[in-house]
């Protein structure tokens, strides 16, 4: 089966980058020249486009998963999409969120409905894992500090 057609049943199913096209085809056993002319065939057909996918990438990232910024950058990068192309998407993204409220909606998750942090050790796992979803060092220690209970 040609590179082109194989590219063509991997986007059907889903939204892939341009990399991940690529490494794809060539984990079949497609030649490097097939590759490129089914990618650039792709492309001009729409089929392959970047910005697409990392936009996606972006509204999936903080609709279902409750990822910050800086996280879901680093998601869209690792699907091969270039640093100028995640910044954009993730910039274009969060115009229309709070980020605040990202970050308050995952905190609440983990909390499973309580309000105070229970205890220092408590308190250093959320901001770990806070910090791993990409939210910004000040604005989790300004959520988990609200959240301590008083001493």
């Amino acid at each position: 089966m040609s590179a082109y057609l194989d590219g063509l049943k991997m986007l059907a199913r889903r939204e892939l980058s341009e990399a991940q096209v690529r490494q794809r085809l060539a984990r079949k056993g497609h030649e490097a020249d097939a590759i490129d002319a089914a990618v650039t065939r792709l492309r001009e057909e729409r089929a392959l486009d970047d910005a697409r996918v990392a936009e996606a990438i972006a509204r999936t990232q903080t609709a279902v998963r409750r990822r910050g910024k800086l996280r879901v950058r680093r998601e869209i990068e690792s699907a091969g999409i270039t640093g100028a192309t995640a910044r954009r998407a993730v910039d274009e993204v969060f115009e229309g969120l709070d980020p605040d409220a990202l970050l308050q909606a995952s905190l609440a998750k983990r909390l499973r409905g309580r309000e105070a942090i229970a205890d220092e050790v408590e308190f250093r796992r959320l901001y770990r894992y806070l910090i791993a979803q990409g939210f910004e060092i000040d604005a989790v220690m300004k959520a988990l500090n609200a959240r301590r209970r008083p001493r």
